[in-house]
Protein backbone atom coordinates (compact mmCIF):
# COMPACT_ATOMS: atom_id res chain seq x y z
CA UNK A 1 0.00 0.00 0.00
CA UNK A 2 1.42 3.45 -0.62
CA UNK A 3 2.58 5.72 2.02
CA UNK A 4 -0.02 7.99 1.02
CA UNK A 5 -3.56 8.06 0.29
CA UNK A 6 -5.13 5.35 -2.23
CA UNK A 7 -6.88 6.82 -5.48
CA UNK A 8 -11.09 7.06 -4.98
CA UNK A 9 -12.99 5.83 -7.71
CA UNK A 10 -16.29 8.06 -8.14
CA UNK A 11 -18.84 5.77 -7.47
CA UNK A 12 -17.22 3.79 -4.60
CA UNK A 13 -18.31 0.12 -5.03
CA UNK A 14 -19.84 -1.96 -2.03
CA UNK A 15 -17.81 -5.24 -0.39
CA UNK A 16 -20.81 -7.06 -0.58
CA UNK A 17 -20.86 -6.75 -4.89
CA UNK A 18 -18.34 -9.26 -5.53
CA UNK A 19 -17.56 -8.51 -9.29
CA UNK A 20 -17.79 -4.86 -8.10
CA UNK A 21 -14.90 -5.43 -4.65
CA UNK A 22 -12.67 -7.70 -7.84
CA UNK A 23 -12.84 -4.94 -10.12
CA UNK A 24 -11.54 -2.53 -7.50
CA UNK A 25 -9.09 -4.44 -6.73
CA UNK A 26 -7.75 -4.64 -10.19
CA UNK A 27 -8.14 -0.90 -10.70
CA UNK A 28 -6.43 -0.36 -7.41
CA UNK A 29 -2.91 -2.51 -8.21
CA UNK A 30 -2.98 -1.46 -12.22
CA UNK A 31 -3.35 2.54 -10.64
CA UNK A 32 0.10 1.72 -8.89
CA UNK A 33 3.42 2.50 -10.96
CA UNK A 34 5.41 0.20 -8.66
CA UNK A 35 3.00 -2.88 -8.49
CA UNK A 36 2.19 -2.82 -12.07
CA UNK A 37 6.34 -2.79 -12.52
CA UNK A 38 7.17 -5.98 -10.15
CA UNK A 39 4.25 -7.88 -11.95
CA UNK A 40 2.01 -7.79 -8.38
CA UNK A 41 -1.48 -10.17 -9.05
CA UNK A 42 -4.48 -10.20 -6.57
CA UNK A 43 -6.10 -13.54 -5.87
CA UNK A 44 -8.52 -14.86 -3.11
CA UNK A 45 -10.63 -11.62 -2.63
CA UNK A 46 -13.20 -11.32 0.36
CA UNK A 47 -14.42 -9.78 3.01
CA UNK A 48 -11.36 -7.51 4.76
CA UNK A 49 -9.16 -10.39 3.01
CA UNK A 50 -6.97 -10.11 -0.33
CA UNK A 51 -3.99 -12.20 -1.69
CA UNK A 52 -1.25 -10.79 -3.93
CA UNK A 53 1.56 -12.36 -5.11
CA UNK A 54 4.65 -11.12 -6.64
CA UNK A 55 6.69 -13.10 -9.78
CA UNK A 56 10.38 -13.75 -9.06
CA UNK A 57 13.03 -12.01 -10.30
CA UNK A 58 16.93 -11.52 -10.56
CA UNK A 59 16.61 -7.68 -9.31
CA UNK A 60 14.90 -9.01 -6.23
CA UNK A 61 17.87 -10.90 -5.12
CA UNK A 62 19.59 -8.89 -2.11
CA UNK A 63 22.87 -11.13 -1.34
CA UNK A 64 23.83 -12.59 -4.27
CA UNK A 65 26.53 -14.43 -2.77
CA UNK A 66 23.85 -16.31 -0.56
CA UNK A 67 21.10 -16.10 -3.26
CA UNK A 68 18.60 -14.69 -0.56
CA UNK A 69 15.49 -12.28 -1.64
CA UNK A 70 16.05 -8.76 -0.36
CA UNK A 71 13.59 -8.23 2.38
CA UNK A 72 12.40 -5.06 1.55
CA UNK A 73 10.67 -7.07 -1.64
CA UNK A 74 8.39 -8.61 0.98
CA UNK A 75 7.94 -5.49 2.74
CA UNK A 76 6.65 -3.38 -0.14
CA UNK A 77 4.46 -6.66 -1.51
CA UNK A 78 3.20 -6.67 2.35
CA UNK A 79 2.22 -3.44 2.32
CA UNK A 80 0.69 -3.27 -0.99
CA UNK A 81 -1.28 -6.25 0.53
CA UNK A 82 -2.42 -4.98 3.47
CA UNK A 83 -3.86 -1.88 1.35
CA UNK A 84 -6.11 -4.13 -0.46
CA UNK A 85 -6.91 -6.16 2.77
CA UNK A 86 -8.30 -2.39 4.05
CA UNK A 87 -10.15 -1.84 0.90
CA UNK A 88 -11.62 -5.03 1.23
CA UNK A 89 -13.28 -4.49 4.74
CA UNK A 90 -14.68 -0.70 3.58
CA UNK A 91 -18.44 -0.82 3.12
CA UNK A 92 -17.47 1.88 0.54
CA UNK A 93 -13.92 2.79 -0.62
CA UNK A 94 -12.29 5.73 0.95
CA UNK A 95 -8.81 7.45 0.84
CA UNK A 96 -6.65 5.84 3.29
CA UNK A 97 -3.13 5.79 4.30
CA UNK A 98 -0.63 3.71 5.85
CA UNK A 99 0.57 4.56 9.51
CA UNK A 100 2.99 2.08 10.21
CA UNK A 101 4.22 -1.56 8.97
CA UNK A 102 6.32 -3.97 11.44
CA UNK A 103 7.89 -6.98 9.34
CA UNK A 104 8.92 -10.00 11.60
CA UNK A 105 11.74 -12.12 9.38
CA UNK A 106 11.14 -16.00 10.22
CA UNK A 107 13.19 -17.46 7.81
CA UNK A 108 15.43 -15.87 4.69
CA UNK A 109 13.63 -15.97 1.28
CA UNK A 110 14.98 -17.59 -1.42
CA UNK A 111 16.09 -16.01 -4.27
CA UNK A 112 14.45 -16.64 -7.96
CA UNK A 113 11.14 -17.76 -6.37
CA UNK A 114 8.05 -15.50 -6.09
CA UNK A 115 6.30 -14.06 -2.92
CA UNK A 116 2.73 -14.44 -1.90
CA UNK A 117 1.41 -12.06 1.13
CA UNK A 118 -2.20 -13.12 2.31
CA UNK A 119 -3.58 -10.23 4.14
CA UNK A 120 -6.62 -9.69 7.18
CA UNK A 121 -8.21 -6.95 7.85
CA UNK A 122 -9.17 -7.92 11.63
CA UNK A 123 -10.48 -4.92 12.58
CA UNK A 124 -11.57 -1.31 11.08
CA UNK A 125 -12.93 1.33 13.49
CA UNK A 126 -13.92 4.68 12.37
CA UNK A 127 -10.35 5.72 12.37
CA UNK A 128 -8.13 2.82 11.55
CA UNK A 129 -7.54 -0.40 10.31
CA UNK A 130 -5.70 -2.84 11.77
CA UNK A 131 -4.17 -5.31 9.26
CA UNK A 132 -1.96 -8.49 9.71
CA UNK A 133 -0.85 -11.27 7.20
CA UNK A 134 1.82 -13.79 6.18
CA UNK A 135 4.57 -13.66 3.06
CA UNK A 136 5.44 -17.29 1.95
CA UNK A 137 6.92 -18.62 -1.14
CA UNK A 138 5.30 -20.80 -3.88
CA UNK A 139 5.75 -24.52 -2.82
CA UNK A 140 6.48 -23.81 1.03
CA UNK A 141 3.99 -24.25 3.59
CA UNK A 142 6.54 -22.37 6.26
CA UNK A 143 5.87 -18.62 5.92
CA UNK A 144 9.27 -16.72 5.95
CA UNK A 145 7.79 -13.15 7.60
CA UNK A 146 5.02 -11.93 9.51
CA UNK A 147 3.32 -8.40 8.55
CA UNK A 148 1.49 -6.13 10.96
CA UNK A 149 0.19 -2.63 9.65
CA UNK A 150 -2.18 -0.04 10.51
CA UNK A 151 -3.62 2.02 8.05
CA UNK A 152 -5.29 5.93 8.75
CA UNK A 153 -9.12 6.38 6.75
CA UNK A 154 -10.56 8.97 5.15
CA UNK A 155 -7.06 10.94 4.32
CA UNK A 156 -7.12 13.61 2.00
CA UNK A 157 -5.90 13.10 -1.99
CA UNK A 158 -4.64 16.63 -2.19
CA UNK A 159 -1.28 17.24 -1.57
CA UNK A 160 -1.68 20.31 1.74
CA UNK A 161 -0.24 23.52 0.89
CA UNK A 162 1.90 25.67 3.78
CA UNK A 163 2.78 24.23 6.74
CA UNK A 164 1.16 20.97 8.26
CA UNK A 165 -1.19 20.82 11.25
CA UNK A 166 1.48 19.96 13.57
CA UNK A 167 3.68 23.15 12.38
CA UNK A 168 2.75 25.39 15.90
CA UNK A 169 4.29 22.15 18.08
CA UNK A 170 7.39 21.91 16.10
CA UNK A 171 10.63 23.63 17.67
CA UNK A 172 11.41 26.58 15.65
CA UNK A 173 14.44 25.90 13.46
CA UNK A 174 16.83 28.56 12.88
CA UNK A 175 19.92 27.09 11.19
CA UNK A 176 20.14 26.15 7.91
CA UNK A 177 19.95 21.98 7.39
CA UNK A 178 23.68 20.53 6.94
CA UNK A 179 24.64 20.69 2.68
CA UNK A 180 24.37 17.28 1.07
CA UNK A 181 27.42 15.16 0.56
CA UNK A 182 28.59 14.13 -2.96
CA UNK A 183 26.79 11.00 -3.82
CA UNK A 184 29.70 9.93 -6.18
CA UNK A 185 29.62 5.92 -5.91
CA UNK A 186 26.83 2.90 -5.71
CA UNK A 187 26.17 2.44 -2.40
CA UNK A 188 27.90 -1.53 -2.80
CA UNK A 189 29.79 -2.67 -5.99
CA UNK A 190 27.01 -3.67 -8.80
CA UNK A 191 26.22 -7.16 -8.69
CA UNK A 192 26.59 -7.73 -5.23
CA UNK A 193 23.05 -7.02 -4.49
CA UNK A 194 20.75 -6.66 -7.92
CA UNK A 195 17.70 -5.22 -5.78
CA UNK A 196 20.38 -1.88 -4.03
CA UNK A 197 21.35 -2.15 -7.65
CA UNK A 198 17.58 -1.53 -8.80
CA UNK A 199 16.97 0.76 -7.16
CA UNK A 200 19.83 2.93 -7.99
CA UNK A 201 21.16 3.91 -3.93
CA UNK A 202 24.10 5.53 -4.28
CA UNK A 203 26.20 6.59 -1.24
CA UNK A 204 28.09 9.66 0.32
CA UNK A 205 29.92 10.80 3.30
CA UNK A 206 28.28 12.87 5.61
CA UNK A 207 31.22 16.22 7.35
CA UNK A 208 31.46 13.35 10.54
CA UNK A 209 32.15 10.74 7.85
CA UNK A 210 29.08 9.51 8.47
CA UNK A 211 27.57 7.11 5.46
CA UNK A 212 24.07 8.83 3.87
CA UNK A 213 22.38 6.96 1.06
CA UNK A 214 20.11 8.63 -1.51
CA UNK A 215 17.78 6.67 -3.94
CA UNK A 216 16.97 8.53 -6.84
CA UNK A 217 13.73 9.04 -8.09
CA UNK A 218 11.74 7.72 -10.76
CA UNK A 219 8.25 7.36 -11.79
CA UNK A 220 8.09 3.80 -11.68
CA UNK A 221 8.42 4.14 -7.62
CA UNK A 222 5.25 6.36 -7.31
CA UNK A 223 2.89 4.92 -4.92
CA UNK A 224 -0.12 6.96 -5.32
CA UNK A 225 -0.54 8.66 -8.93
CA UNK A 226 -2.87 11.38 -7.28
CA UNK A 227 -0.95 13.15 -4.79
CA UNK A 228 1.71 11.90 -6.24
CA UNK A 229 3.82 10.04 -3.65
CA UNK A 230 6.30 7.58 -3.31
CA UNK A 231 5.01 4.37 -2.22
CA UNK A 232 5.05 3.32 1.25
CA UNK A 233 6.94 0.19 0.81
CA UNK A 234 9.37 1.10 -1.95
CA UNK A 235 10.56 3.47 1.39
CA UNK A 236 10.21 0.43 3.56
CA UNK A 237 12.74 -1.58 1.17
CA UNK A 238 14.81 1.63 0.91
CA UNK A 239 14.83 2.20 4.68
CA UNK A 240 16.17 -1.42 4.90
CA UNK A 241 18.53 -1.47 2.50
CA UNK A 242 19.89 1.62 4.36
CA UNK A 243 20.42 -0.73 7.72
CA UNK A 244 22.48 -3.09 6.14
CA UNK A 245 24.58 -0.76 4.14
CA UNK A 246 25.22 1.77 7.54
CA UNK A 247 26.57 -1.80 9.54
CA UNK A 248 28.66 -2.96 5.98
CA UNK A 249 29.79 1.07 6.16
CA UNK A 250 30.82 0.55 10.05
CA UNK A 251 31.92 -2.58 9.98
CA UNK A 252 34.79 -2.75 7.20
CA UNK A 253 36.47 -6.23 8.26
CA UNK A 254 33.33 -8.54 8.72
CA UNK A 255 33.69 -11.26 6.46
CA UNK A 256 30.16 -13.50 6.66
CA UNK A 257 28.03 -12.00 4.19
CA UNK A 258 25.76 -8.68 4.93
CA UNK A 259 23.76 -8.65 7.99
CA UNK A 260 20.63 -10.32 7.82
CA UNK A 261 17.11 -8.84 9.08
CA UNK A 262 15.36 -9.86 11.72
CA UNK A 263 12.86 -7.61 12.28
CA UNK A 264 12.00 -3.98 10.74
CA UNK A 265 9.18 -1.65 12.47
CA UNK A 266 8.51 1.32 10.07
CA UNK A 267 6.39 4.87 11.10
CA UNK A 268 5.36 6.74 8.34
CA UNK A 269 4.94 10.93 9.06
CA UNK A 270 4.16 12.53 6.40
CA UNK A 271 3.56 11.29 1.70
CA UNK A 272 6.81 11.02 0.42
CA UNK A 273 7.21 13.66 -2.51
CA UNK A 274 8.47 12.09 -6.20
CA UNK A 275 11.95 13.56 -5.49
CA UNK A 276 15.09 11.92 -4.54
CA UNK A 277 14.91 10.29 -0.61
CA UNK A 278 17.85 10.19 1.24
CA UNK A 279 18.96 8.25 4.60
CA UNK A 280 21.17 8.47 7.69
CA UNK A 281 21.46 5.34 10.08
CA UNK A 282 22.17 5.65 13.93
CA UNK A 283 23.61 2.01 15.65
CA UNK A 284 21.89 1.99 18.81
CA UNK A 285 23.52 -1.12 20.11
CA UNK A 286 25.56 -3.57 18.22
CA UNK A 287 26.66 -6.58 20.41
CA UNK A 288 28.39 -10.05 19.48
CA UNK A 289 25.64 -11.14 17.08
CA UNK A 290 23.02 -8.84 17.14
CA UNK A 291 22.61 -5.36 16.23
CA UNK A 292 19.98 -2.52 16.79
CA UNK A 293 19.70 -0.06 14.16
CA UNK A 294 17.29 3.46 13.53
CA UNK A 295 17.17 4.88 10.26
CA UNK A 296 15.72 8.62 8.82
CA UNK A 297 14.61 9.29 5.60
CA UNK A 298 14.03 12.52 4.29
CA UNK A 299 13.64 14.47 1.12
CA UNK A 300 14.12 18.67 1.68
CA UNK A 301 15.26 18.73 4.96
CA UNK A 302 16.59 16.09 7.26
CA UNK A 303 14.66 18.11 10.49
CA UNK A 304 11.79 17.02 8.53
CA UNK A 305 11.48 13.07 7.91
CA UNK A 306 9.29 11.69 5.95
CA UNK A 307 9.64 8.11 7.84
CA UNK A 308 11.43 6.88 10.60
CA UNK A 309 12.24 3.40 11.23
CA UNK A 310 14.43 0.06 13.27
CA UNK A 311 15.46 -3.40 12.86
CA UNK A 312 17.32 -5.93 14.44
CA UNK A 313 19.74 -7.40 12.00
CA UNK A 314 22.07 -10.50 12.75
CA UNK A 315 25.72 -10.00 12.15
Amino acid sequence: MPNAPTPVMTQPPSIFEPSSLHQWVQSFVSGIPYARAAGMEPSNLGPGRATLSMPARPTWTGDAQRQLIHPGCASVLADTACGLAVGAALERIEPFATLDLRMDYLRPAVANEGLICDAHCHRLSRSIGFVTGTVRQPGHDEPVARVNATFMRATSNVRRNGPPPTAAREPLHTDAPAALPAFDRPALPIGRSPYVDYLGVMRGDAADGAPVFKLPFRDELIGNPLLPALHGGVLAGFAETALVLHLVATNPHQTDGPPRGVDFHIDYLRSAKPVDTYAACTTVRQGARVALVQVSLWQDDPRRPVCTARGHLLL
